[in-house]
């Protein structure tokens, strides 16, 4: 049981990210952030913001601006060799597996043109992201028809929950190369998870396995103050 010391230091935590993530919204962190490497895009954001998707809802999500290029957002490394490199597909499955980093490169792939949003406030369009789609390694798995959810699990035992109706979208990949050249360390090499129609966070990076699950098991940040389900456009960004 936490204490009051422990309890007044968690809420203090959460309140901090709170209002992080408040100022990230407004603009003022991702300007502090910037640099030459990541500029703000004022032109894209507001070409994004009167552009709308196949599905209805606006490119941009609210409170999103447009930056140059991808950030790494830190996260506790895991090995970037190939060689050391498994995934494991398994769970609620029929039918689970294991792939080395040259077994997945043979199997089908597709490269996507895809836009993240990060939960602090900046949005990438048209990243370039090549991999497997989930949806196929699911086919190969075979869920079990009790399986609701799938858990993106990385290194360190980072873990990232996504329901798996939504898990299944074409767009999702597990990527191998960004923007035409293998995944760089900072962005989770050899291989990270892409989920675009998520926060970023949900995107882990350094995967290692893709777990099905008949139960919901919020992962690191979702424990952490985050919400459990991270919607860009409605703007679920904490708990």
């Amino acid at each position: 049981m936490e204490t009051d010391r422990e309890a007044s230091e968690t809420l203090n935590r959460l309140l901090a990210r709170r209002r992080f993530i408040e100022r990230a919204v407004a603009g003022t962190v991702i300007v502090a952030f910037g640099g030459a490497a990541w500029l703000l895009r004022d032109d894209l954001t507001r070409e994004a913001r009167a552009q709308t998707r196949s599905d209805g809802r606006p490119r941009l999500p609210p409170g999103q601006r447009v930056i140059s290029a991808l950030k790494p957002m830190g996260g506790d490394e895991g090995d970037p060799s190939p060689g050391a490199f498994r995934l494991r597909v398994h769970g609620a499955v029929e039918q689970p597996f294991e792939l080395g980093f040259a077994e997945l490169l043979k199997l089908p792939h597709a490269e996507l043109a895809l836009d993240v949003h990060c939960v602090t406030g900046w949005s990438v369009l048209g990243a370039k992201f090549e991999g497997i789609r989930v949806a196929d390694l699911a086919q190969r798995a075979k869920p079990k028809s009790s399986a609701r959810y799938v858990i993106f699990e990385a290194a360190h035992g980072y873990t990232a929950n996504v329901p798996l109706r939504e898990a299944l979208k074409p767009n999702n990949l597990v990527a191998f190369r960004l923007n035409g050249a293998p995944l760089p360390r900072s962005h989770g090499a050899p291989v990270r998870g892409v989920i675009p129609d998520l926060y970023f966070w949900k995107s882990a990076k350094w995967l290692t396995g893709i777990r099905f699950a008949e139960r919901d098991a919020p992962g690191y940040w979702e424990t952490r103050g985050y919400n459990n389900h991270a919607d860009p456009w409605k703007e679920e960004r904490y708990a």
